[in-house]
């Protein structure tokens, strides 16, 4: 028996989430090419080829759209992490591409315009917290408690160690990106981040654990 067909006037299901994608992407863009100033509803609405009516009937404004392109990217970023984690291997080879990924994430266009807009925003500073550090914490950590409980690691705090991982990929490399500086390129992030879990790995590593 097929499907009821859509209410006349209301797209059917995963057209509206096309349409919504493309929503999201058409702002993605414009915020990362214009900034957050000239981010305009009326904008995105033309980008996206769609009415400023759709737009606020569907998002409610400017920072509830921001705040779904933020939602968005966070749900991708926490399917990309789990299945790193979960892919298997070595540690070292886990944990460099965790890093390598998490360099390029935060310092991609999209990345550095949303934190650009937060910063003036508490409401979405609030959400970018939430949807990223807070979200993609856990489950290093997690991963990290594994290894402790198979006696790869020495740690007592996954969330301890955790912060101390991003804390050596990240350096000071974001706020200098936020701050006009370019982008690392993809042999630098992997020089970085390779660097980083070596450090990592010297403070954590089981001293029962063999180099």
């Amino acid at each position: 028996m097929s499907a009821d067909p859509a209410p006349r006037g209301r797209l059917p299901a995963a057209a509206r989430a096309d349409r919504r994608d493309a929503i999201l992407d058409a702002a993605e863009a414009l915020l990362a090419e214009a900034g957050y100033a000239q981010t305009t509803m009326a904008e995105i609405a033309r980008r996206a080829g769609a009415s400023k009516g759709t737009l606020n009937g569907w998002f409610g404004g400017r920072e509830g759209l921001l705040a779904a392109v933020m939602e968005r990217n966070a749900d991708r970023a926490a399917i990309r992490v789990t299945k790193a984690l979960e892919a298997g291997g070595p540690p070292r080879t886990v944990l460099t591409g965790f890093a390598e990924g998490l360099l390029g994430l935060l310092t991609g266009p999209s990345s550095v315009a949303l934190n650009r807009a937060a910063m003036g925003t508490p409401e979405l500073a609030a959400l970018l917290l939430a949807s990223g550090r807070h979200r993609i914490g856990p489950l290093v950590e997690g991963y990290l408690a594994r290894l402790a409980g198979d006696g790869v690691l020495a740690l007592d705090d996954a969330g301890e160690a955790f912060t101390m991982l991003y804390g050596l990929v990240i350096r000071d490399t974001q706020i200098r990106v936020l701050l006009g500086e370019p982008q690392l390129g993809p042999a630098a992030r992997k020089r970085q981040a390779a660097t980083a879990v070596e450090a990592f790995l010297t403070l954590y590593r089981s001293k029962t654990t063999a180099r």
